[in-house]
């Protein structure tokens, strides 16, 4: 009787070995090779993250992540000192949900969210409409002069994940006249580079138009330089 538990004990020790060792080839091997090889065939911009890559082929973001474009702080150790737009480039939505939301404030990959702040929130009116007000500033040149009624909503609120990484057209057509300035680029061409970048809906009838702020500021980029 003891011969034949102790057989029993091995045999079935010996099938669960076995069935540790195939399922761990199928599923940790050749399910994840299998996996990896179709989506680098059929999906290799994808499967690699979305890469924008620049004229000289060098990675300089994901196209689903959002930017920032700032200047150097003047004072990197300063930590209350708030980093200032570089005008230069195209801008991106708000990234930190209009204020001190603390879950994301520089477009951080670690969390994500925007502001939990009700429509009627005093403190939520007053960043709109300091953003507003900034927007237009910013955008107007000696012969452009934006007008508050024509800032759209994405130019002064972040989105639901704070990371987006699109405008509206209606708000990168707000900013070519002051990018074209600043760069020294006639306005036409700073206006074929935002038609060239300018996405439609999906199947003509989803979603909306949008611009991908990455792409575009990449290209311009490539525009100056070359």
């Amino acid at each position: 009787m003891t011969n034949t538990s102790v057989s029993n004990t091995v045999r079935l020790f010996g099938a669960g070995l076995r069935a540790l060792l195939v399922l761990t080839l199928v599923c940790g091997v050749v399910y994840p090779l299998a996996v990896t090889g179709v989506a680098q065939a059929l999906f290799s911009g994808r499967a690699n993250g979305s890469e924008t890559k620049d004229g000289d082929g060098r990675v300089v973001g994901s196209s689903l992540i959002g930017q920032t474009y700032d200047l150097p702080k003047q004072n990197p150790d300063d930590a209350e000192e708030v980093a200032r737009p570089d005008l230069k480039w195209f801008q991106p939505r708000p990234s930190n949900g209009l204020g001190s939301n603390s879950v994301n404030t520089q477009y951080s990959l670690i969390l994500s969210g925007a502001t939990n702040r009700s429509g009627d929130n005093e403190e939520l009116i007053q960043w709109v409409t300091d953003a507003r007000a900034a927007v237009v500033k910013d955008n107007s040149t000696a012969s452009y002069k934006v007008k508050p009624a024509d800032v759209p909503a994405d130019a002064v609120t972040s989105s639901g994940s704070g990371l987006d990484p699109d405008i509206s057209p209606a708000y990168a057509e707000l900013q070519v006249r002051r990018v074209a300035e600043k760069n020294g680029l006639p306005v036409k061409d700073v206006e074929g580079l935002l038609a060239d970048h300018t996405t439609g809906r999906l199947l003509g009838f989803m979603g909306e138009p949008r611009v991908n702020v990455l792409g575009l500021n990449t290209a311009l980029r490539d525009l100056i330089q070359g």
